[in-house]
């Protein structure tokens, strides 16, 4: 059992998933991420056919309150060299001139909640034209995700196949940038890593997804080290839970590294505060958001926790945060602001009871 097997499991679910049950569980699902703490989602969709499964995913979350990057996917192929989609595949097609329609149809909808950009899939779903084509067919500032060097497998097949390992090809072949986010990018070498880290680019870290499907473990701390930008997603959504997404991300540097308190910094001394500061400026970099810190001219998007709580009652300052990271629950977060206004009260989201 691994990636490909839970991929095939998931291919088998997206065959019976309709445009309404993709609304309802998307809600539901917003609403949770919200309760825990999170503001703010990248929608990373290839799930286009009907056409409305994207339009269910932004009614989900004007409904909801939380803010949307929708990112219409680019599948062309089931692997590298044009390999047919396979037959569960289908429904994901795409061509660069129907997203880049998506793209421009979903920029009419843009508000200060709605963003769009756009999601070539991966190096073995979308071949070097076709990624050339479709970065160069939009806006020069929209955020740009793409799956990268997620499995060892992957990274076989592209140096087979491009002569190059994904991360490596991309650098050279791409103008990768603060725009860009490397979705998981978890098998580097050195030389790739400290490229990635100057490009200015995002590490989309997805932690319990990667460890739940076996990906293997992110350089964090050679990355960090490099001054590289990452932040956190909850991809496959086992966790909803920025905190435990952050959790389990030192406690596995740990167990590489046999330390404790490895990601820490310059200002802060303490790894909650260190990991929460620079995992909400990742994300809003690759969300393409004025977001993620409490500064002049940036989102009020707030997390409130409930200071009676046992976890951090009689704590101050980074204690809070470590105490947030390293013991904390959705029942430690109170109140939840987006955009200067409150979705979550006293722990519960006003539609809770509906979905």
């Amino acid at each position: 059992d691994d990636f490909w097997s839970w991929r095939e499991l998931m291919y088998q679910f997206m065959e019976r998933l309709t445009p309404e049950q993709a609304q309802a569980i998307a809600a539901q699902l917003y609403i949770e991420l919200l309760r825990h703490g999170y503001t703010a989602v990248a929608e990373f969709h290839y799930v286009h056919h009907p056409a409305e499964m994207l339009d269910r995913h932004l009614a989900a979350a004007r409904e909801t309150g939380i803010a949307i990057t929708l990112l219409p996917s680019l599948y062309r192929w089931a692997g590298f060299g044009a390999k047919p989609l396979e037959p569960r595949q289908r429904r994901f097609a795409s061509d660069v001139r129907s997203v880049l329609d998506t793209v421009n149809r979903l920029q009419r909808e843009r508000t200060p909640d709605i963003n769009v950009g756009i999601a070539p899939h991966s190096l073995r779903a979308v071949e070097p034209q076709s990624l050339r084509e479709l970065v160069g067919g939009v806006d020069e500032r929209m955020p740009i995700h793409i799956h990268a060097a997620e499995q060892t497998r992957e990274v076989e097949e592209c140096t087979a196949a491009l002569h190059k390992r994904p991360v490596e090809w991309l650098l050279e072949n791409c103008a990768i940038d603060g725009r860009w986010c490397l979705v998981h990018a978890t098998h580097m070498q050195p030389g790739e890593l400290t490229a990635l880290a100057a490009s200015g680019a995002v590490a989309g870290l997805c932690p319990t997804t990667e460890a739940d499907l076996g990906d293997g473990i992110f350089a964090l701390l050679g990355y960090r080290g490099a001054s590289g930008r990452w932040g956190i997603g909850g991809d496959s959504h086992v966790s909803r839970d920025p905190a435990a997404e952050l959790r389990l991300l030192e406690y596995v540097q740990r167990l590489v590294g046999r330390r404790r308190n490895l990601n820490i910094s310059s200002t802060s001394a303490a790894v909650g505060t260190t990991l929460w500061l620079e995992a909400a400026a990742g994300g809003a970099q690759a969300l393409g958001r004025e977001m993620g810190a409490l500064a002049s001219g940036k989102r009020a998007d707030l997390v409130v926790l409930d200071g009676e709580h046992p976890d951090i009652a009689q704590r101050t300052g980074d204690a809070i945060a470590n105490a947030l990271v390293f013991s904390g629950s959705e029942t430690l977060v109170r109140d939840v602001m987006v955009a200067g206004g409150w979705v979550v009260r006293e722990g519960r989201h006003e539609l809770q009871e509906r979905t």
